[in-house]
């Protein structure tokens, strides 16, 4: 963007974006990345007070046990009810992920089914991910998706707030649009009240990404489709942890200094442009020995708030910036380790997708797909050997 930029990875770049006030997000990524991903309004665009008053909503909202597991079981419900259907043959993982995450996250929210069009809205959540690092036509193509999934949810706020929408009692919904205050004392707006909406939405839907490169990993290893098939559950999380590490994800972050500052006997300065490098520090030698093997071993959790596992983000999320639904994350992929390897059998193919690191997000090429199989061919899927490649 012909401007200056400080690029940085490590466990002390993290704590300097996670671990204090000195940094800002505002100003901080172009500006189709912003509409995109966050748009103006949301939590990730407030400082201070009213970002700490609207993140602990957040917090609240993907965080609490009951309401993590609601949303886990809705997930599970809706990938039963699509691959127990015998007609199901061949898909793409991604898409048949990001569909599933899409109907399960909006039932959770509290979004009735007459509502809306869940296939439409997984094709738009998926456009508006797809397009991140791609500025361009495809980018307007997606920021025009964008705005026309928030105008219906504008439209679902105004249904909530003039009562001809019936709501449950502990829904999304009900806390967002009505239950809520900012800092100031007012409720939010129309509008970001539905931004906020969609960036529950579109993070679920994005765990999709997370569910190919777990089966990437389950795949690679037939030993581990085995264990997990035969139990040993204690060990799925560190399995996915780990498939988290070392997996690309969205690979940056960006941030703007708000002060002169002298860090690690460099003078940065005020309004310095700086993007910390998630995937470069999650791959870190010095952080995690032998970097590029899968070992679930390494007792990694998103629990422990540091400053070295940050695939999204550092810290804890209750007082700094990083993303609070790490917890639907871990679940959800927890979920679907036990649903791909004790449900209903099936093939994972290609044997030989890479994974393109210039991509942003990447994903397989090509595309990683499953097939339901027989019953007989139980706990004999297809490998997939698939290499990062730069």
């Amino acid at each position: 963007m012909l401007r200056p930029i400080l690029c940085m990875r490590g466990e002390e770049a993290a704590q300097l974006f996670y671990g204090g006030d000195d940094v800002t997000r505002v100003g901080s990524i172009p500006w189709t990345v912003l509409r995109l991903l966050q748009d103006k309004n949301s939590v990730q665009q407030l400082e201070g007070e009213m970002h700490r008053q609207r993140k602990a909503m957040l917090v609240h909202l993907a965080m609490n046990d009951g309401a993590v597991a609601a949303l886990v079981e809705r997930f599970r419900q809706r990938w039963l009810a699509h691959f127990g259907d015998r007609e199901t043959g061949h898909s793409d993982l991604r898409e048949v992920a990001n569909l599933i995450l899409t109907k399960a996250s909006a039932d959770w929210i509290g979004i009735p089914e007459r509502c809306r069009d869940d296939r439409r809205l997984a094709e738009s959540l998926a456009r508006m991910i797809d397009n991140t690092g791609r500025p361009g036509p495809s980018a307007c193509l997606a920021l025009i998706s964008r705005r026309r999934t928030e105008r219906w949810l504008v439209s679902i706020v105004e249904a909530v707030r003039d009562d001809s929408l019936d709501l449950g009692e502990d829904r999304v919904l009900k806390t967002i649009c009505l239950l809520y205050r900012d800092a100031d004392g007012r409720a939010l707006s129309t509008e970001a009240a539905a931004v906020e909406l969609l960036n529950l939405l579109r993070p679920i839907a994005a765990i999709s990404r997370w569910i190919v490169f777990l089966g990437l990993a389950l795949a690679r290893s037939s030993d581990w489709h085995e264990r997990f098939r035969d139990g040993h559950e204690e060990e799925i999380e560190g399995f996915v942890e780990e498939g988290r590490r070392l997996y690309p994800f969205f690979p940056f972050v960006g941030a703007r200094l708000r002060k002169d500052l002298v860090w690690r006997e460099h003078a940065l300065g005020k309004d310095d442009w700086l993007l910390l490098d998630l995937y470069g520090t999650t791959h870190d030698p010095r952080l995690f020995p032998q970097p590029a093997t899968f070992n679930p071993e390494r007792g990694l959790s998103w629990r422990n708030g540091d400053f070295r596992f940050v695939p999204q983000g550092g810290g804890r999320p209750e007082t700094s910036h990083r993303c609070p639904g790490e917890k639907i994350t871990v679940e959800i992929l927890k979920e679907t380790v036990k649903l791909v390897c004790r449900s209903r059998p099936a093939r994972i193919t290609p044997a030989d997708a890479d994974i393109p690191l210039g991509s942003i997000p990447a994903s397989p090429v090509p595309p990683i797909s499953i097939t339901p199989a027989d019953a007989a061919a139980y706990g004999q899927p297809d490998v997939i050997a698939a290499r990062p490649r730069k």
